[in-house]
């Protein structure tokens, strides 16, 4: 299918969901639009988009939705609660489920939603809001690969990169991977910063001559700066990313393994997230080394 022939929903139009929103009305997709806080529904670069008051109101009629909010039981809500949009979604749409939840709780909302004739892809999203806004977010799917394909259009706009995994699940386990590699990268940085700050050593020269070698990262890239200058620019709110380690360690147990890095990092998470900075960047780690002296 082209986009000329899919009407689409969005529901969830978060720091990540808006962007890539917005997106696809400068594509040119019809978009119906319903958030929990309704004010976003209404903001200038969704001006095409039709506001919907009610996730139920926001599925009727459309070929695809698209879902992008905080946790498994906001997904579950959107679905299955009152005004849930499976009680209007069409047999034969697709659900492109973008938020970041249990790989269980995909499979168990794509088994319900299955008795209906409804086809349900988990496709977490990493790139941050730099990614959502520049529509160059990595997609990693896991669903029946004819509903890939039908979607694919759709795809294509919000994210560069399209990674097919398997059935559904496959997705989230991927992304729980790709939060643990976050969660040391990160981590690293900050603690690398602290000690070169410490060592009274010139930190833009330090950085510009380690970020292409064999500690390069996206974090040094593009987050080593502002801790440096102890300013945070939101990417990826630290409150999420924690949840998203809770995920990832209760996948770890599920096959007898510990992660010892990520069970520390999330640790720090949650004492920063204690002192009220659960709404910054992850990139906020660098604050325990703030105070000490």
């Amino acid at each position: 299918m082209t986009r000329c022939d899919l009407n689409l929903g969005f529901i969830g139009l978060g720091a990540i969901g808006r962007p890539m929103a917005a997106n696809l009305c400068r594509s040119g997709f019809l978009l119906n639009v319903h958030t929990r806080s309704r004010s976003a529904e209404t903001a200038p670069e969704l001006q095409e988009a039709r506001s919907c008051a009610s996730p139920a109101e926001a599925a009727e009629a459309v070929d695809v939705l698209l879902i992008c909010v905080s946790d498994d039981q906001a997904v579950e809500t959107v679905l299955f609660g009152s005004d849930g949009a499976a009680s209007t979604l069409r047999p034969g749409s697709v659900v492109v489920d973008c938020s970041t939840i249990a790989p269980a709780t995909a499979m168990a909302c794509a088994k319900r939603l299955a008795q209906q004739g409804i086809h349900y892809l988990d496709a977490p999203v990493t790139g941050g809001t730099e990614g959502a806004k520049a529509g160059t977010l990595k997609l990693l799917v896991g669903g029946e690969s004819t509903a890939v394909a039908c979607v694919r259009p759709v795809l294509e706009v919000i994210g560069s990169t399209i990674h097919h995994f398997g059935p559904v699940g496959r997705g989230q386990q991927v992304k729980a991977v790709n939060q643990v590699l976050v969660a040391g990268s990160y981590a690293a940085v900050a603690e690398a910063m602290a000690l070169g700050k410490r060592l009274d050593l010139p930190m833009d020269q330090v950085v510009e001559a380690l970020k292409s070698g064999a500690a390069g990262s996206w974090a040094l890239d593009h987050r080593s700066a502002g801790m440096l200058m102890g300013h945070y620019p939101l990417g990826f709110r630290l409150a999420l990313h924690h949840k998203d380690l809770g995920i990832a360690l209760e996948a770890a147990e599920s096959v007898q393994l510990e992660l010892p890095i990520s069970r520390t990092v999330r640790q720090l998470e949650h004492d920063l997230m204690q002192q009220g900075h659960g709404d910054e960047d992850v990139s906020a780690l660098h604050r325990q080394f703030e105070t000490k002296s």
